[in-house]
This record gives structure tokens, C-alpha cells and sequence, in this order.
């Protein structure tokens, strides 16, 4: 099967991401699909059935929101071996779940989005918690009875002192509320996406990799303003000055109203960047 093309793959991503109950699994497959050239169509609809596979594998309803976090954890932290170490930081095929489920390692975030897609597809309450720093899993009712657990450690079950000490080592701040709210589809895929941004911002040479990050969280119906001013940057960088420079000129004057300012220094790059070429 031919490899999609750039465009076609950026109008299933952008689709994909607009449809009223996203598909978080296909969000992330297309996400790999920009990383990884041997993966196509017929890649993802294996990533799926993969999922459904694991799925088929847990008890028909355990029973409470305890007994399917223990399932879980059996099911895809003991059996099938899916956890985490520091190792996994450090390499891109962590953020990309068709690696993650061929490789059994990744990211607490991609390790968590296997545990949400198999626990929902077995019918779980289940939800994604974007701790700062540490993502991890809840089961039952988020504003009531839930239990946590963490992918990341093979499913290990959080309580409340856990998640606490998770957030003060990521952040030094103590646990509130709001951080147990539920993650969304779209949520989910950004943060997946600025790790690979952060991931390719330490590695000088992978400005490809952090370009198409960007480009596809600029593809979300929901995003910061302030990426389209990094992307511009970034072309600047790679060499690409006028369409950097066009860019960053088109963000001042979106910028202009409340910070004038701060678009007059981005004109002054833009200004800066069109003098490379001369």
C-alpha cells in the first residue's frame, strides 16, 4: 500500500481531531504516522485490532471501579509487561503508540492511552488524569468513587498521599482538585504532541520532527496562540526566511491589539529574517 502523502495525512489528522467524539487511539496512530514511514493505513487498523485483542483478554465486568484497575494491571502490567523506566524519556518511539504496543514501553502518557483504549473498549469507566508531570489512570466516577493507578509502574494503584507525592516531586506544589479532573481526547493528544516538541527541542539535528509536532497541534480545534509564533521561528531556523518572516508578521498583527510591544519585536525578526537573504 502506497504511503499517504503529506496533505491527505494532515486532512485525516485534522478531521480525525474535528469529529464530535474523537478517536483518541486513531489521533495517536496518525501522530506516528508523521514519525515513522513504515507505518500506513493497514499499520493503524493492526494497532486497533491489537487493542481490541487486549481487550478481549480482560473479565467480563469485574466488577467495581477496584476490580477493574486490578484486571488492568494483571491484564497489561503483569502479563503483557507494559511499564516504564527512565530509558523510555529519552526516545521518540515512547510517544508513539503503535510503538508502544509492538515494544510494551513508552511514556506514562502513551502507556495510559493503552490502558484507557483497552479498559473502554471492555466497557471500564475508565479516564485519563494529566497529573503535572506524570500522567496516570482513573476508574469510576471522578467526582466521587475512583481508584488511580499508574501505567507508567505496571498499573501500581495510587491513593491519594501517591498522587500528592507524584506532583510535589514534578512540581514542588501540593495536589489540588483540579488536578484530578478528567483529561479529553484533544488534551490528551497536545500533551503527547509537546513531549515530542520537547523531546526534538534537546536534539538540535530532529528540527524535522519538532516542525511536524507543531504542525499538527496547530491542527487541533483548540490550541495556544503562541504556537504559530514558534513555528514561525522555526522556519526562520531551518532556513525557510520567507515564509518564517511571513509568519511571524501575519502573529504580530494578531498580537498587535494587546501587546504592542511585543509585535513590534516580532516585526523586527520578521524584518530580520527577510535580511538573510540578501
Amino acid at each position: 500500500m502506497p504511503r499517504m502523502n503529506d496533505v491527505s495525512r494532515r486532512r485525516w489528522f485534522a478531521d480525525a481531531a474535528r469529529e464530535e467524539r474523537p478517536d483518541l487511539a486513531l489521533l495517536c496512530l496518525l501522530v506516528g504516522m508523521e514519525a515513522d514511514p513504515g507505518l500506513d493505513e493497514s499499520g493503524i487498523d493492526e494497532a486497533q485490532i491489537e487493542l481490541d485483542r487486549l481487550a478481549g483478554q480482560l473479565p467480563f465486568s469485574p466488577g467495581g471501579p477496584g476490580d477493574w484497575a486490578a484486571a488492568l494491571a494483571r491484564l497489561l502490567g503483569e502479563r503483557h509487561g507494559f511499564r516504564g523506566g527512565p530509558a523510555d524519556y529519552r526516545r521518540l518511539e515512547s510517544s508513539l503508540l503503535h510503538q508502544v504496543l509492538r515494544r510494551r514501553r513508552g511514556l506514562p502518557i502513551l502507556l495510559s492511552v493503552v490502558w484507557m483504549e483497552v479498559a473502554r473498549r471492555a466497557g471500564a469507566p475508565v479516564y485519563g488524569v494529566g497529573l503535572p508531570g506524570h500522567f496516570v489512570v482513573g476508574f469510576g466516577d471522578p467526582y466521587g468513587g475512583h481508584v488511580l493507578a499508574d501505567p507508567f509502574d505496571g498499573g501500581r494503584p495510587l491513593s491519594a498521599e501517591d498522587a500528592a507525592t507524584l506532583v510535589s516531586g514534578a512540581t514542588g506544589t501540593p495536589l489540588s482538585p483540579s488536578m484530578l479532573t478528567p483529561a479529553g481526547p484533544l488534551d490528551i493528544v497536545l500533551r503527547i504532541l509537546n513531549n515530542i516538541r520537547a523531546w526534538a527541542s534537546a536534539r538540535p539535528e530532529r528540527t524535522d520532527v519538532r516542525l511536524w509536532a507543531l504542525e499538527l497541534s496547530l491542527l487541533l480545534p483548540s490550541h495556544p496562540a503562541e504556537l504559530r509564533y514558534e513555528r514561525a521561528k522555526l522556519l526562520v531556523e531551518r532556513g525557510e526566511f520567507l515564509t518564517g518572516a511571513r509568519e511571524l508578521e501575519e502573529y504580530a498583527e494578531v498580537v498587535a491589539a494587546v501587546e504592542p510591544d511585543a509585535a513590534e519585536t516580532i516585526r523586527r525578526q520578521a524584518r530580520a529574517a527577510r535580511a538573510m537573504l540578501n
